[in-house]
Parts: structure tokens; C-alpha cells; sequence
């Protein structure tokens, strides 16, 4: 048995997302395994390091229901070096938010990720300049076309930030499109995925198919882009946005493994 709890922080509370960011112990424990592999049991499949079952914060075996997440997870600690860096892990963050923090709570999770529909990034948009209203618009319009084709869902644009009171039988809808994921990896990569964009309706497009996995970040991420091109590029801002879009992508990947047979 490999106990990960020294390194991964167990989550306190069901929030996948500040689960999938934890901090880490400044410094970085000694790599420890030679081999890591992967051992069907009982229909899941779980991690092994040098033959043994690794452990989440939480002690609970990091199992999946697919093959190919669980290569995916012993990949991502195959590629450790000296030391074992979590930072640069974010598989096996959010697998082991999934087990240690959605698994027991999944119901509050997605509810606590259904309230996004309340005040969600693509209802808001902005009167002037004319240039940022279009590009919100070719970005926003396919996500919310999304919602009423396959959702039955129809939503209430609003100017500014002023608060748009949504129709209930919409925020239903999302509602109960994510309350019907059942896999615990899901739900927490759905969860990771909103609170990067601040967007529920684009976490569940790109889920459904609707938009790729840079599509949706670029429609997450607009308003941004715009001001980049009046004010030109900020390096450090530049920065966090890549290491946040390489958890979305990681979240976007655990999303789709854990579906996989």
C-alpha cells in the first residue's frame, strides 16, 4: 500500500476544484517507486507503484473505471523524476478529488455546480465597445445554442453586471443534466472545469461535444483576449491563464477516460 497523503491535501470540503489546486509541502518528497502499473480488480482499475496499490489522501484505493484512465494516471506518475512534483499532476488531483471528496458528497457537489446556471459567464455582456459585444457573441452563442437544443433550455441575456433572474425551468434543466453523471470523476472534472471558465454552460457543451477543449477555453476567456489586444499582452498574466488552461485540459481528459471502457 502507497499512502499519497503527505503530498496530495485530502479535501475538507466538496469543492473539486480547490481540491485539484491545493497547495503543496514546500519541499518535494524523494521519489520512492521504480515501476508504476495498473491491476484490474473487481470490474476498477487501480494505480500500482512497484506492485503496490497507491492510496489517496483520503486512504482510499485510487481505482477507475477505465483501463485507459488509470494508464493515463500511471503515466503522469511514470513521468515524475527525482522528486514527486503534485503540481504537475493534475490526473491524479482530480481522481483523487473524486474519490476522496465528490464520491461521498456527489449530490452536493453538482448541486453546489448547478448554481453556476444562476450567474453564468455567457449571459452578461457587454454594451460597447462593438467589437467586444461581437466577439462575445460568436463565443456565447453556440454554447447557449447548446443549451436549447439539447437541454430545452432558454436563457436571459443581460447588459453589464446587473443580475438577470433566470427562468427556473432552464436552471432545471442544467440541473438535472448534471445531477444525471454518476461517476464521481466526472462530476469532479465538470466541477473543475466551471470554476476555471466561471461557466457551467460551456463545462457542459464541451462535455456533450459541442465545442472543443481550446474553443471552450477561448470562449471562457474573451473578454480577456480583447483587452490584450488594446493593451497588449501581460507575461505573468499570460502564465497563470496557461497553468489554469492545463488543468482544464486535464480535467477535459479525466472527463472523457472515465466514460471510457
Amino acid at each position: 500500500m502507497t499512502d499519497t497523503r503527505d503530498w496530495f491535501p485530502s479535501p475538507e470540503e466538496p469543492n473539486p476544484m480547490r481540491a485539484a489546486q491545493a497547495g503543496m509541502k514546500p519541499a518535494l518528497p524523494k521519489r520512492f517507486y521504480k515501476q508504476t502499473g495498473v491491476e484490474e480488480r473487481d470490474g476498477v482499475f487501480a494505480l500500482t507503484l512497484d506492485g503496490r496499490t497507491a492510496r489517496t489522501p483520503g486512504r482510499h484505493i485510487i481505482a477507475v473505471p477505465s483501463r485507459s484512465l488509470a494508464e493515463a494516471l500511471a503515466e503522469e506518475w511514470a513521468g515524475q523524476g527525482e522528486e514527486i512534483d503534485p503540481s504537475v499532476m493534475p490526473l491524479t488531483r482530480i481522481v483523487n478529488s473524486g474519490i476522496d471528496g465528490v464520491a461521498p458528497r456527489r449530490m452536493e457537489v453538482a448541486d453546489d455546480l448547478s448554481r453556476y446556471a444562476e450567474t453564468d459567464l455567457v449571459f452578461y455582456r457587454a454594451g460597447e465597445p462593438a467589437k467586444l459585444a461581437e466577439a462575445q457573441e460568436r463565443a456565447w452563442e453556440p454554447v447557449l445554442a447548446w443549451a436549447r437544443d439539447d437541454l430545452g433550455a432558454r436563457f436571459l441575456l443581460g447588459e453589464g453586471v446587473m443580475h438577470v433572474r433566470q427562468p427556473e425551468a432552464a436552471t432545471v434543466a442544467v440541473r438535472d443534466r448534471v445531477t444525471a453523471e454518476e461517476s464521481p470523476f466526472a462530476v469532479a472534472a465538470l466541477h473543475v472545469m466551471t470554476t476555471l471558465t466561471g461557466s457551467v454552460l460551456i463545462a457542459l457543451a464541451h462535455a456533450s461535444g459541442r465545442l472543443g477543449a481550446d474553443e471552450a477555453w477561448d470562449a471562457a476567456h474573451v473578454d480577456e483576449r480583447f483587452q490584450e489586444s488594446v493593451w497588449g499582452e501581460d507575461h505573468e498574466a499570460m502564465v497563470r491563464r496557461n497553468l489554469r488552461k492545463a488543468d482544464f485540459i486535464a480535467a477535459s481528459r479525466v472527463y472523457r477516460l472515465a466514460k471510457r471502457a
